[in-house]
């Protein structure tokens, strides 16, 4: 992961946060813990190494955390650890904002 540069707080948020697919991985862990394939099934447009990288660098920050199941085949469950529950707020004004600009274009105002 890069550095945060200008030692900004907001740049630091981003820095984990940013691009397309993290914030919508923790967004779909508020629902409760899910297996890999149910990820990729709720984003179908994420590539398997991304949503693995995405899911890893979520893993290093403690934000989520992976069980290993000792089944077979081997069973892996990820879910929101209790920093990463920290985000819900954010997750909460993403998804109004969201529903704002839809509306807003759906109104031809955008």
């Amino acid at each position: 992961m890069k550095k945060n540069m200008s030692g900004c707080s907001v740049e630091e948020s981003m820095r984990l946060l940013g691009g397309r697919w993290r914030l919508l991985l923790v967004s779909y862990l508020l629902e409760g813990p899910k297996r890999f394939n149910d990820l990729r099934r709720n984003m179908p447009g994420i590539s398997q190494r991304m949503l693995t990288l995405d899911l890893r660098a979520l893993e290093e920050a403690d934000l989520i955390k992976r069980t290993v199941y000792p089944t077979s085949p081997i069973k892996v469950e990820y879910e929101l650890t209790e920093d990463g529950k920290r985000l819900v707020p954010i997750v909460e004004i993403m998804k109004d904002f969201g529903l704002w600009l839809k509306a807003r274009v759906k109104n031809g105002e955008g």
